[in-house]
């Protein structure tokens, strides 16, 4: 070990721990708003990457078609919850939401992957197509268990993980896939070499966090879900939709994990089952945030990535281990300093 090796470590530990911090926050979004513990965050990573790649290489991705099936479904599902009432606005609304839009996503899909289209058009149509399989997730599987308590949303939340991994293997194969950089060239500074993959990873990481706070700080939607963080109930009383900040979030934690996946897959080479142990270290990024705070979630995904670098190159065998042992002394800590609560019943 020298200098030169330590800052290595410590920037490819930063640039890993930017992606964790994005996973991160997706968790804490996600987690105070409904209560869920979206383990499924890793295959939003895994079909956003891979997806990216496959329309980069000409092939035609089974998360379009994924996509406009659970479509179908949460209009099914929103069929029937309003059979009583049948409005013909409302019924036109959810037909476009969620048949029609992920219907034109697929032809748009279908013309492109036989034109190897640019990096651009490649990124916005996964980013598009992660996001609404998303959403409609969070209609069919999480929405109608909103009022249920943490454990069975959990339950649900390892089922859809697992599904979700099934249907990547299905979709992608067992190969592994390589997507191609957003950002081309490199400089250096001193000893560090940057590409611009990196400083790709860095700004992106920096905007989303930049954006998420002036969204939550200015915006009515923002607000809309920091009360329904706060208390459930009372966001209700005072006329705010739980429902649509369940989309939203989902929504938001699709798209950071889409992009996560798209900033990783130049660097690595990514797996249908990858994204699963990704995913768990933004987990315990968020759990040491204890599953609340957004600053601490970031700086923890930093700390988590610089261990992990560190540790790839004093005991590669064990880093997994390493990283994942970080929670014992946060967890023991938080129970023995935290009173017990009651759970908030809805």
């Amino acid at each position: 070990m020298n200098t030169t090796i330590m800052l290595f470590l410590v920037q490819d530990g930063i640039t890993n721990g930017a992606i964790y911090a994005l996973l991160g926050l997706a968790l804490v979004l996600v987690f105070a708003v409904t209560r869920v513990i979206l383990i499924p965050q890793g295959e939003f990573v895994t079909y956003g990457a891979l997806t990216y790649a496959s329309l980069a290489a000409g092939q035609m991705p089974g998360t379009a078609k994924l996509a406009l099936a659970l479509g179908i479904g949460a209009f099914g599902f929103d069929l029937f919850v309003a059979r009583k009432a049948l409005h013909a606005r409302l019924i036109v609304r959810s037909l476009i939401t969620n048949v029609v839009l992920p219907a034109i996503v697929l032809a748009l899909t279908l013309y492109f992957a036989a034109q190897k289209p640019p990096v651009a058009v490649c990124i916005a149509l996964s980013l598009v197509i992660v996001a609404m399989i998303g959403l409609y997730l969070y209609r069919i599987a999480f929405q109608p268990l909103a009022h249920t308590s943490v454990l069975v949303l959990l339950i649900a939340s390892v089922g859809v993980h697992l599904a979700l991994q099934g249907l990547g293997l299905l979709f992608f194969g067992a190969e592994g896939q390589r997507g191609p950089t957003v950002l081309s060239g490199a400089f250096t500074a001193g000893a560090l070499r940057f590409t611009g993959q990196s400083i790709t990873v860095y700004a992106i990481t920096i905007a989303f966090i930049v954006g998420l706070w002036l969204f939550f700080g200015l915006t009515l939607y923002g607000k809309a879900l920091r009360a329904t963080a706060v208390n459930r109930l009372g966001a209700r009383l005072a006329g705010i939709r739980t429902t649509l900040s369940g989309q939203i979030a989902f929504l938001l934690a699709s798209v950071i994990g889409a992009l996560s996946g798209i900033l990783i897959v130049p660097i690595t080479t990514l797996y249908y089952d990858s994204g699963f142990l990704i995913g768990l270290k933004g987990f315990v990024a968020a759990i040491i945030g204890g599953l609340v705070s957004y600053p601490l979630t970031a700086v923890a995904a930093l700390v988590v990535g610089i261990v992990e670098a560190f540790s790839s190159f004093y005991a590669s065998n064990y880093k997994e281990v390493i990283v994942f042992m970080l929670l014992i002394p946060v967890l023991l800590l938080r129970s023995l300093a935290a009173p017990a609560v009651e759970e908030e019943k809805d």
